[in-house]
């Protein structure tokens, strides 16, 4: 994780979704699973780990999705962009997209979930 300063701000595409992390990333990491794929239309996802404390939506509320038994997924429901997901064996912790960092570039990913699922092309 490269250096940075709190608090960490994000959002969606349209900026109707906006978030504030004031608390440490736990980790930061690249998930290779099937739903994250799907959710996300892309090969992976990657993720920052923060404890549920330290984050909070500061303008429009997100769209939920209960994407399996285990997990909820937060997305903009004009855009599109998905922003966080709430694990329930780890619900202290809300994973936060990097992607929809307004500065990404701050965060490098430390490890990678699910590596039985990557795509064997990566």
């Amino acid at each position: 994780m490269l250096e940075t300063s709190l608090p960490v701000q994000g959002g969606c595409f349209c900026g109707k979704v906006r978030y504030e992390i004031s608390n440490t990333v736990r980790k930061v990491v690249n998930c290779h699973c099937t739903m994250c794929r799907r959710t996300s239309g892309a090969p992976f996802v990657s993720w920052l780990v923060v404890p549920k404390t330290g984050f909070r939506y500061t303008a429009a509320q997100p769209r939920h999705l209960k994407s399996s038994t285990e997990g909820d997924r937060y997305f903009c429901k004009d855009c599109g962009t998905p922003i966080s997901c709430i694990v329930s064996d780890n619900k202290k912790y809300i994973d936060v997209t990097l992607g929809s960092l307004d500065k990404p570039e701050d965060f490098e990913p430390d490890s990678d979930f699910y590596e039985d699922s990557r795509l064997k092309w990566l």
